[in-house]
């Protein structure tokens, strides 16, 4: 399987930075996290979604199953997102991009492309810190898929 994290923005080295590491480190599939930073702004919201949604949708591989972070997205137990997972894998599948969006949240054409639009619950959580939950829960996934004893029910 292979695991690509698309995000809008830099991480700055820290504890988010490190957690996220760690998780990837671990991980036997390929993962690499692309870094997306959009130098000129635009004016209003909808016109920074939309040239951040070009560049997030340019990023996700040919043929990958597109995982998006919304609030408004279906809650999954770490269990149900290792068998979407799976199931991915036993249909051919094996790339998924997971994408996590700016501060202004998705473009519209963004979520419309979602194979999964998943929400770490209805918190709303700072755009660095998912980046190491969602490092975390996919390699729970592939523990729960492998057998390994770190997800425990």
């Amino acid at each position: 399987m292979n695991i690509n994290i698309i995000a809008i923005g830099r991480m700055q080295r820290g504890p988010e930075q490190d957690l996220l590491d760690a998780y990837i480190k671990r991980l036997p599939w390929k993962t690499s996290v692309k870094e997306i930073e959009i130098k000129k702004q635009s004016a209003n919201t909808s016109e920074r979604k939309a040239r951040e949604a070009e560049s997030l949708l340019a990023a996700v591989p040919d043929g990958a199953s597109l995982v998006v972070l919304d609030e408004r997205g279906k809650g999954l137990t770490s269990r149900a997102l290792a068998a979407k997972i799976d199931d991915w894998q036993m249909t051919g599948i094996n790339t998924v991009a997971f994408i996590i969006g700016g501060a202004d949240g998705l473009d519209q054409s963004v979520l419309n492309r979602a194979d999964l639009k998943l929400a770490f619950g209805t918190l709303t959580w700072p755009h660095m810190m998912v980046r190491a939950m969602l490092g975390e829960q996919i390699y729970r996934s592939w523990s729960i898929l492998a057998g390994h004893p770190y997800h425990r029910d």
